[in-house]
């Protein structure tokens, strides 16, 4: 397969409801800030992934699109406004009406993504089966943080709860590899730290030390 041959569509929700089991979770940073700096690093990493020709952010914050058009995605509104999996059906729309043929979901919550890991998993996609599905489990395997779909197949998206088990019995295949920066997605505060420690990207790394600054400083002396 070609290098960048994949579109990948990247939903995101309002800053103001996103992550919501994040909130609180670096004191001294505004939750939407730390919601932002989670995508915007997620997208960033997409982009540099050299497997990657394009990518479609699908949101309807002003703060998310303005990131992701200045960084080289394109970013669309979030038209059926109907939840996660519409976003990433909606976007493959845009993707496929704009020439893109191989075609991936990836979750906004990945802020240690490496785009070398990303450009693994979506070639080992390319090199697999033809005509199906594959999908990538988060770190604790109950979840999905990437589902990708050859040409001529739909996307056909089943995130959410469970949606490990979800996608599995719609057909598509779990891809297997270790993938540490690409199944380490973030909902909560042992999860920020996790990643931390396989290295996060720039949004994320500097949101995270200006709440550490904030703790030393509140120390008392």
């Amino acid at each position: 397969m070609r290098q960048r041959a994949w579109t990948v569509v990247v939903p995101v929700k309002r800053l103001g409801v996103a992550k919501s089991r994040l909130r609180g979770a670096l004191p001294g940073v505004p939750h939407e800030e730390l919601a932002l700096a989670l995508a915007a690093d997620t997208v960033a990493a997409a982009l540099a992934c050299p497997a990657v020709a394009d990518v479609v952010v699908v949101t309807d914050d002003p703060r998310v699109a303005a990131a992701a058009g200045g960084a080289g995605a394109r970013a669309v509104p979030d038209a059926p406004g109907a939840g996660l999996n519409a976003a990433f059906r909606h976007g493959a729309q845009v993707a496929a009406a704009n020439g893109g043929a191989w075609l991936a979901g990836l979750t906004a919550d990945l802020p240690a993504l490496r785009p070398d890991e990303l450009a693994a998993a979506l070639c080992a996609v390319a090199a697999g089966p033809p005509g199906v599905r594959r999908f990538v489990a988060d770190a604790p395997g109950s979840g999905t943080v990437l589902l990708a779909a050859p040409p001529g197949v739909p996307l056909d998206p089943r995130f959410g709860v469970g949606s490990a088990a979800a996608h599995l019995a719609s057909g598509a295949l779990p891809l297997a590899g270790e993938l540490p920066t690409l199944r380490r997605d973030v909902d909560t505060a042992a999860d920020l730290a996790a990643a931390a420690r396989l290295g996060l990207g720039p949004r994320t790394a500097a949101a995270v030390a200006v709440a550490a600054a904030g703790r030393l400083a509140a120390r008392p002396a």
